[in-house]
């Protein structure tokens, strides 16, 4: 069964990925980008290679359209979980419905890392990694509740639904079955306490062994400058290109990605009035 590691993009997903990877697959806790691969992200074209013969049915200028998407997101589940094993998938995909077709059942998921990130750090990120040329850009991108990545461009690339910051949040904590919220804020200031509950999450659901030494080494392993010496070696391979054919740093500002540095106050109250309700909930208001 699939457990997934959620987030809105630019969140922290792939840290906790590289983190779980560490623990779950290496032998010493150590960050290898084998290890790392073997967390799929969800969902990709070959997911559904026997469900959608042909990449250009996706579409989402109908409703046809992305009935088409979500009717066959149950299935190629069903097909992934074939063997009975237990699968880490990355995801930023809003667990929704659509008509009436789920995004996951409790039949296909056996839990959920779901970790945020303050919007008014996200949009930042965003800015770089979807080459958005202002910041008005980026705020109109993490606002849209119709907001959908996909890009023809790449042989694996599926649309995905990540709606707004506020909407993808909203119905990720809904998620009851095995359900682990973590904030990346609390990540960096505490990574002991904020790792150990992932530690104790898996160890509870008996997919690891508790084991200090592996657990030590995967934080260790996981710092930001680790997987930007991957980055810069070329062994992480998950960049985005702009137009020019250029490299997007996947691993940009990192720590130093700070909103009360970056963002103007107008921006700032613009964010905090239009997520006010989650932002207070998460404890950044």
């Amino acid at each position: 069964m699939i457990i997934w590691i959620a987030s809105y993009p630019k969140s922290g997903n792939t840290w906790i990925r590289g983190f779980v990877s560490s623990l779950v697959y290496s032998k010493d806790g150590n960050l290898n980008m084998a290890d790392l691969e073997k967390i799929k992200q969800y969902p990709i074209f070959p997911q559904f290679n026997n469900l959608i013969k042909n990449k250009e049915d996706l579409k989402l200028n109908t409703e046809e359209d992305i009935n088409l998407i979500f009717k066959n997101f149950i299935p190629s589940q069903e097909i992934i979980n074939f063997n009975d094993e237990m699968i880490f998938l990355k995801t930023h995909f809003m667990n929704c419905k659509i008509g009436d077709y789920n995004f996951t059942n409790n039949e296909n998921t056996f839990g959920t890392i779901h970790v945020v990130r303050d919007p008014r750090n996200v949009i930042t990120s965003i800015m770089n990694h979807f080459h958005k040329k202002t910041i008005e850009e980026a705020y109109k991108f993490i606002t849209n509740d119709n907001n959908w990545l996909y890009s023809k461009q790449y042989d694996h690339s599926f649309p995905t639904l990540i709606s707004s910051w506020k909407t993808h949040y909203n119905y990720w904590k809904k998620s009851k079955k095995n359900y682990l919220l973590l904030k990346y804020e609390e990540l960096v200031t505490n990574p002991d306490k904020e790792f150990g509950k992932i530690h104790n999450y898996l160890n509870d659901l008996k997919l690891i062994n508790k084991d200090d030494v592996k657990f030590k080494n995967a934080i260790s392993s996981t710092k930001f400058e680790n997987f930007k010496k991957f980055e810069t070696s070329g062994e992480f391979s998950e960049n985005v290109f702009e137009k020019t054919g250029e490299k997007t740093p996947f691993f940009n500002l990192g720590m130093k990605n700070d909103y009360k540095e970056l963002l103007s106050v107008e921006i700032s109250k613009k964010i905090e009035d239009k997520f006010k309700a989650e932002m207070i909930e998460l404890g950044y208001l």
